[in-house]
């Protein structure tokens, strides 16, 4: 059982944990996307903000910055009216959960998945129920699916990019996905915020081949713009008018300044797209060739990572993943994200969105970790897991 309640309390504890070490050594592999591009923010932000004000700053508080909703139109090829700009992905989950659903309905939500999905129903009351996603391949399974909807259930949660593996959902999975939700007469929120990591002509939009599909995503992983809290949400209209109104009562943090940068992106993204897509793939081999190591050795069990900046490895012989990520965290600075805020004890989230020097030392010094926790005394390990 997971010692904290949710994933980011366990963030920021083991954060505060990493940084009491004396050599203050801090390696991150839970993060979920590159760092900030730095040197291309300071350069848009320059063309828009020193000299001539860019008429992109306008206000985004009642229907949005328009000219982030003219990027968005294009790219789901869809009217403003299916559109609605957010604070952040996360943010918009819990919209649509209050629009779509009230005390004593149900969610049908993937596990592995995304904890958040789970604590934002619980805030508004909705019961949980799970379906599973099951390794090595972690595709949807129809027939579980359907078997797992019930009377109560108002609303699928799933993620693609899958969440914490990196799978792809394609569109012809989706669409038979599309058609369960139509005989069921339910909708699917979609997370597609890693979406775009994924190969161009397989990684569709959910919103963009059915009703049934809410599309959220934001500005966080393919730009690498976390700080710009900016996401989105798109889905049919008489749905939209509902999360809408929604909107109007709960999202006030909704920033001009930060919105006017992303429509800046969206409008010149080729740069902000090539930068993070060039670190995951060149960080790509290289993280395979330390799975075929790990996997020789018989420190991990499961694939390759194929798309996007996460991968979800089996740990073997290693129940309590929380107890060995803190353990790792003391002994080599390196931080990994248990499965258990994941459902899934036994693996880890490991994130391999980083340029390949550093991707290196900290694989490097993961594999240490890996080696000198299995060598430890089994007594040892036993009083490490509590």
């Amino acid at each position: 059982m997971a010692k904290f309640s949710n994933y980011g309390e366990w963030v920021r504890a083991t954060l505060a944990q990493a940084r009491s070490r004396p050599d203050g050594l801090l390696i991150p592999m839970f993060d979920s996307h590159p760092a900030e591009p730095v040197k291309l923010v300071h350069d848009i932000v320059a063309a828009g903000f020193c000299g001539s004000l860019t008429d992109r700053y306008t206000s985004a508080f009642s229907g949005g910055n328009p000219y982030v909703i003219a990027q968005l139109k294009q790219r789901y090829a869809c009217s403003s009216e299916q559109i609605l700009t957010t604070t952040g992905a996360s943010n918009a989950i819990g919209m649509i959960l209050r629009a779509l659903t009230q005390a004593g309905d149900e969610v049908l939500v993937e596990n592995p998945g995304f904890d958040l999905f789970a604590l934002h129903a619980g805030t508004v009351g909705v019961g949980v129920r799970y379906f599973d996603r099951i390794a090595p391949d972690y595709r949807i399974d129809l027939d579980d699916i359907a078997a797992r909807i019930t009377p109560r259930t108002r609303l699928l949660i799933l993620s693609n990019l899958h969440n914490p593996t990196g799978t792809l959902i394609d569109a012809a999975d989706m669409a038979s996905l599309a058609q369960l939700l139509e005989t069921a007469n339910i909708h699917a929120l979609v997370d597609e915020v890693y979406l775009g990591y994924g190969p161009d002509d397989k990684a569709v939009a959910g919103c963009t081949l059915s009703d049934r599909f809410i599309s959220i995503s934001s500005m966080t992983k393919l730009y690498s713009l976390s700080s710009l809290r900016c996401g989105w949400i798109v889905a049919e209209p008489k749905i939209m008018d509902r999360i809408r109104a929604v909107s109007n009562q709960f999202d006030y943090a909704v920033s001009n300044l930060s919105h006017a940068v992303a429509a800046m992106v969206l409008e010149n993204d080729a740069p902000f797209v090539a930068y993070s897509r060039g670190v995951i793939a060149s960080a790509l081999p290289v993280v395979k060739s330390y799975y075929d190591q790990w996997r020789e050795a018989g420190l991990v069990e499961g694939p390759d990572p194929r798309f996007g900046c996460v991968s979800f490895p089996k740990l073997v012989g290693v129940q309590d993943t929380e107890a060995f990520s803190l353990w790792l965290a003391q002994r080599n600075g390196v931080i990994v994200a248990p499965g258990e805020y994941f459902g899934t004890p036994g693996h880890v989230r490991l994130s391999h969105a980083k340029p390949v020097e550093k991707l290196r030392s900290s694989l490097d010094a993961l594999t240490e970790g890996l080696n000198a926790y299995r060598d430890l005394p089994l007594r040892q390990r036993e009083a490490i897991a509590g």
